[in-house]
């Protein structure tokens, strides 16, 4: 399936994702600069904060708490749509979603 990324060029870049792989596998696997992914998935960096302004909310997995503190200390400003793309899984529901990724992760 395909989910895009759209960084500070603001162009999307379309990728190839297996369902059941994590968006920010996806991301690392294609090379998406800007997603640091630090921690590889642990849910303990908030460096593949993302925000999903585009997407319906009930396609997304509810948010652990554990998620949601990591969010409170992200280095980009934390908005309605934003989720760590680590926990989010590659599905038929993403088919074309964007994921737009905060200018820095530091």
């Amino acid at each position: 399936m395909t989910i895009k990324f759209r960084n500070g060029s603001g162009e999307p870049v379309e990728v190839r994702a297996r369902a059941g792989v994590s968006v920010m596998e996806a991301a690392v696997m294609n090379n998406i600069h800007g997603i640091e992914a630090e921690c590889g998935g642990a849910c303990i960096c908030a460096t593949c904060h993302v925000y999903c302004d585009g997407l319906d909310a009930s396609v997304l997995p509810e948010m652990s708490s554990e998620e949601d503190d990591m969010l409170d200390m992200a280095t980009a400003e934390r908005r309605p749509g934003s989720r760590l793309c680590c926990q989010l899984r590659v599905s038929d529901n993403l088919e074309g979603a964007v994921f737009t990724i905060p200018e820095s992760q530091f």
